[in-house]
């Protein structure tokens, strides 16, 4: 029944891949974007193999099945899996990527390799080489090595065979006569610089746009880089590994919880690799020569792929200024009555605000924090960092605030995985400017987005905050959808506060009123929302549950909406990821539809809405359906209690629902097929930018 009741976590997270996969197939979407979809879908599997496998991989060399943790499949079967359905969407990648090579050649737009590059375009590659590619190459000659040096993460390589020319045979103790065919083969691996542009845009020529992949640019510079050589042919194929990312954390007493993070991401580069990624072409004694020296294993993944690797690059794929060769750029739109050119805080006084990013402006956050910073009557202000951008206004707000002597608070999430250096770099430059910076609970992350500030009116301190869904990320917040609720609700912001409260003071429990927070409540109190819609259903009160999340996966919370599903109550999942939940299940989850959202921007916000009897109640939070979000990292889920915004929530949640062109089922086979519907085309991203521009139309 195991089997039945859930799918297993790392194959549905293979099957939302597929989905951002078909984005990148959707001759519907403008063809640069698909490209980038083709980038995003490269970087997501990188991602899944440092983690994800890496992690099924440890279970396997732990000599357990892990069938209870898996989803009812061992461990060793997994891996088998993956891999086969890795090869698969890999295979079908390179099919997309090369229809949208012949279509761009259609729109003037020519994407070279090496053996294609003209007359006039020889003498800008040469000196493009030699000025800024070959100073940063690093080429590494393996014969002359007694072992293979240790290869980055997720890099690109060349791996170059050199088949020398007879003059250079090495002494075999047989005469040239007698040993004719002996031919010494020299093999070298070239690193793809990382600071250079992967995509170089060549001079145009007769109206039409040119672009060489730094890879190929390499390539036809080899004879350049080997020219002190006499070899007889050089072949290059790209090769690529994947190590396993888990950070491992000393217990030397002696270091800072900073230094400890560093260290840590340091020693990554040394992890163990699980996959294996080489072009399909290379010949095979260099195949075997590479796997032998790397001490490639069986247990690690190995795919056989195209031309190129890191097709995450793709993410960054020049705009060539063809903008009718990407989707229209709308400007993200003001909050009704909250002003950015007045002061925020007198508006959030008055009444909670919403902001809903993209669709609107994520400068009412920075706004929020640079105000805080200059009012005189701003005392102290608390906010919980996960993800920052690469140049952060929080960040910058934060640190002029302590310059003009308010007492901040940061609590910084340095195990935010992938971002560790980042938020290392910015831990130290906050630290070195007074900033008090709190790393989090022993044992939990903190995924939380909360901020609380004090201000000193009429001899009392006043407190303004917001909570979100999504990370304080300027970067970010132009392609994720996430909530933010501005408020001075007293309720609310005595229980953020005694969220840091407990940052500092670990071993102390609180009790909250208004929040749920994770670790201690969020379980319980999901379990009793799902319940008294179950009571309602069961007393023929209106009941019913709306949830939009980035993922479902906790057994506990899926049995739970099983129960309700089998107990009459409708349950609509909007889950944009990962859903380890089965719906459709007569008996079982009848009841439940579940949809997947993958478009333009990201759905990344967390909404619980539940009926209660007619009376809904609404939360925005940080937690996913996740066992790690409810029981192993602090989050927090903010009721709302403003009727306007609560319907907002409502009706945007509606919207979503209502998709029918973006919108994928979720079922038993993971096949992603389109949800089919026989009314008006509605596509609920674009009809939400109009929901909101409407609502400007209508308070002017």
């Amino acid at each position: 029944m195991l089997e039945k009741r859930y799918t297993n976590r790392e194959l549905s997270w293979l099957s939302f891949n597929a989905r951002v996969l078909q984005e990148a197939a959707d001759e519907t979407v403008p063809l640069i974007e698909r490209l980038r979809f083709l980038g995003i879908f490269s970087n997501n599997l990188d991602e899944f193999f440092k983690v994800r496998y890496a992690t099924v991989k440890r279970i396997d060399l732990a000599g357990k099945s892990g069938k209870s943790a898996l989803g009812g499949i061992k461990a060793n079967k997994l891996l088998e899996e993956i891999t086969k359905i890795v090869i698969d969407q890999q295979a079908e990648s390179l099919k997309i990527l090369e229809d949208i090579h012949t279509k761009l050649r259609k729109h003037n737009i020519n994407i070279i390799k090496e053996d294609e590059v003209t007359r006039n375009q020889q003498e800008f590659i040469k000196n493009f080489f030699l000025s800024k590619v070959s100073p940063a190459l690093v080429t590494i000659i393996l014969n002359d090595l007694p072992e293979m040096p240790s290869l980055k993460d997720s890099a690109a390589y060349l791996a170059v065979k050199m088949v020398m020319s007879e003059e250079t045979v090495p002494n075999t103790g047989l005469s040239k006569l007698m040993n004719p065919t002996v031919k010494e083969k020299r093999y070298v691996l070239i690193e793809i610089p990382r600071n250079i542009e992967r995509f170089v845009v060549l001079p145009e020529e007769n109206g039409k746009q040119y672009i060489i992949l730094l890879d190929d640019l390499i390539r036809y510079n080899l004879h350049t880089i080997f020219n002190i050589f006499k070899y007889e042919s050089l072949s290059a194929h790209m090769i690529k590994i994947t190590r396993d990312a888990e950070l491992d954390l000393d217990s030397d007493l002696s270091k800072s919880f900073i230094e400890k993070i560093s260290d840590s991401v340091k020693d990554r580069i040394k992890g163990d690799p699980v996959r294996f990624v080489y072009d399909k072409t290379i010949d095979q004694d260099t195949l075997t020569y590479l796997m032998d020296k790397m001490g490639i294993e069986s247990t690690d993944s190995i795919i056989p792929g195209g031309r190129y690797h890191n097709r995450r690059d793709y993410m960054e794929f020049p705009s060539l200024g063809r903008n009718d060769l990407q989707y229209e750029v709308r400007e993200p739109l003001p909050i009704p009555g909250l002003i950015l050119q007045t002061s925020v805080l007198s508006g959030i006084a008055k009444k909670d605000y919403l902001l809903y990013a993209p669709y609107q402006s994520f400068a009412y956050v920075v706004k929020f924090l640079r105000e805080a910073a200059l009012d005189p009557k701003v005392k102290t202000i608390k906010i919980t960092i996960y993800r920052l951008a690469k140049i952060s206004h929080i960040a910058s707000s934060l640190i002029n605030a302590v310059k003009n002597g308010k007492k901040v608070t940061v609590q910084i999430e340095l195990r935010a995985r992938f971002d560790e250096v980042a938020n290392i770099r910015y831990a130290e430059q906050m630290q070195e400017e007074g900033v008090n910076l709190i790393f989090g609970v022993p044992g939990l992350k903190v995924h939380c987005k909360t901020c609380v500030i004090e201000r000193e009116e009429e001899g009392k301190l006043k407190r303004y905050g917001f909570i979100s869904t999504g990370n304080f990320n300027e970067s970010t917040s132009r392609v994720y959808t996430d909530y933010t609720l501005f408020t001075a609700d007293p309720g609310i912001l005595k229980e953020v506060n005694k969220v840091f409260d407990f940052f500092e003071i670990n071993y102390k429990v609180n009790k909250y009123k208004h929040l749920i927070v994770s670790p201690h409540y969020t379980r319980n109190a999901i379990y009793k929302l799902i319940q008294n819609e179950i009571d309602n259903k069961k007393n023929g009160k209106p009941a019913g549950i709306k949830l939009k999340l980035n993922s479902i996966s906790d057994n506990g919370v899926i049995d739970k909406l099983y129960m309700a599903s089998k107990a009459g109550v409708k349950v609509k999942l909007l889950v944009r990821g990962i859903c380890c939940l089965v719906p459709g299940i007569e008996g079982l989850s009848e009841n439940i539809e579940a949809i997947s959202i993958v478009d333009k921007f990201l759905e990344h916000p967390r909404v619980f809405i539940f009926e209660n009897g007619g009376d809904p109640k609404v939360y925005i939070s940080s937690a996913d359906f996740m066992t790690r979000n409810l029981d192993q990292r602090v989050e927090v889920s903010c009721p709302i209690y403003d009727e306007d915004i609560k319907q907002e929530l409502i009706e945007t949640f509606d919207i979503s629902w209502s998709d029918n062109v973006k919108a994928r089922n979720h079922c038993r086979g993971m096949e992603n097929p389109y949800r089919q519907s026989d009314g008006p085309k509605i596509r609920s991203q674009f009809a939400l930018y109009d929901y909101y521009l409407n609502k400007i139309e209508i308070n002017e």
